[in-house]
């Protein structure tokens, strides 16, 4: 039995309340905490702080009879604050960390897992991201935090799977699944089937924080309703506070009346600066806390994929 110690178990009330109400409520958001639950047997899911400063994206790790496959492998630094968190609820060999896209708060970590024996995974649609834009952040990032990254070496996944790769045995099911073309080209997905559990990367999140600089928002779209079609019980997303089902609906939901909303100002002749003076979801603020017009690179995304002159 994984050794379970106290702070992970004082979280399971405060998760259960927030799946209750689908994290909807922005006073529900606990922006400067960091916690680590439990969610079903052997899976684990540790929620980063995002204020006062960014640390990065959610993870995950899930415990199979013989060793662990980490989800998502954060910046270097959370990448080694992680491994002893998973050490206080299993001493199995970490074998696996899937990185859900190349961004460097999801990806970057790849060093320091592979100094512990670790396989990096991600779908084949990212490789390319991954020998291109994925490198060219990480030396970025060399140049501009130092400490952290130091003498680390990039580390692209040296395992690809076309559309879907199952791992499991007689303890545990995890599908990595790549969908389609959504926050990134490469966004793949890890799907439980036996707990409904699915942790979503940045394919789909709970708060202000997508970026759409690498995305498709209409491919994106259709993504969302295909995991919509899972039996989702809980979804843990790439960033914000876990949900249920729900915010699949809610993410969805934001980009089709960003596309639409855009759309007919185009249509009327409307320019950019006049629709980010205009474009108001209250609904959207309620969700996130933020005002949607201060999405500023959000609506300048979809007014040049709806081909707007910027």
């Amino acid at each position: 039995m994984p050794r379970i110690s106290r702070r992970f178990v004082v979280t399971l009330l405060t998760c259960a309340l927030l799946v209750g109400v689908g994290g909807f409520a922005v006073g529900w958001f606990k922006p400067d905490e960091t916690t680590v639950t439990e969610i079903a047997p052997g899976v684990f899911f540790r929620k980063t702080r995002w204020k006062p400063e960014f640390i990065g994206c959610n993870q995950g790790w899930v415990i199979f009879e013989d060793f662990v496959l980490v989800i998502d492998a954060n910046f270097p630094n959370q990448a080694e604050e992680i491994i002893p968190l998973i050490r206080k609820t299993t001493d199995k060999p970490i074998r696996y960390v899937f990185d859900t896209h190349y961004h460097g708060d999801h990806a970057d970590g790849n060093p320091i897992f592979a100094k512990i024996g670790a396989t990096a995974i991600a779908s084949e649609n990212a490789a390319e991201e991954f020998r291109t834009k994925g490198i060219a952040g990480f030396e970025q990032a060399k140049k501009e935090k130092g400490a952290e990254y130091g003498k680390l070496e990039y580390k692209t996944p040296s395992l690809y799977f076309p559309k879907k790769l199952v791992i499991e045995d007689g303890k545990q099911r995890v599908e990595l699944m790549h969908i389609a073309h959504g926050h990134t080209k490469g966004d793949a997905v890890a799907w439980l089937p036996q707990h409904g559990i699915l942790f979503t990367g940045d394919s789909c999140l709970n708060g202000p924080f997508n970026y759409l600089g690498d995305s498709s928002t209409e491919s994106w779209i259709g993504a969302l309703t295909e995991m919509k079609k899972l039996p989702i019980q809980k979804i843990c997303p790439g960033h914000g506070e876990m949900s249920d089902i729900n915010l699949i609906d809610r993410q969805r939901r934001y980009f089709v009346e960003l596309r639409q909303t855009i759309g007919e100002a185009i249509a009327k002749g409307k320019s950019l600066a006049e629709i980010k003076e205009s474009i108001d979801f209250p609904w959207y603020k309620e969700w996130t806390g933020v005002e949607v017009r201060n999405q500023v690179e959000n609506i300048e995304h979809v007014f040049k994929e709806l081909g707007g002159k910027k």
